[in-house]
């Protein structure tokens, strides 16, 4: 079994910032700049935590102009943090 895959994902999701733009995801796409609002975080930061998700496969870019725009990559995703909401609560 590979494990580096599952390994990544579970580390971009170690993170609290990280956990943070994918819950301001889970009403559609924004932009970098609106990702920092969110943050309220520099904006060096906040891209250093998008790569680490997009490396991971947990969201997708699309250009549009000079601004780049993120998304969800997968619903798994929002499966994989309402189970780890679940297991929080003890449910």
């Amino acid at each position: 079994m590979e494990l580096e895959a599952p390994r990544a994902v579970f580390k971009a999701l170690s993170n609290e910032h990280r956990i943070r733009i994918l819950e301001a995801l889970r009403d559609g796409e924004l932009c970098a700049c609106e990702i920092q609002v969110v943050l309220d975080a520099p904006q060096s930061t906040v891209a250093s935590h998008l790569r680490e998700l997009k490396d991971a496969g947990l969201v997708n870019t699309r250009r549009r102009g000079r601004w780049t725009y993120y998304r969800i990559g997968d619903t798994a995703v929002l499966q994989l943090l309402d189970i780890a909401d679940a297991l929080a609560e003890g449910t």
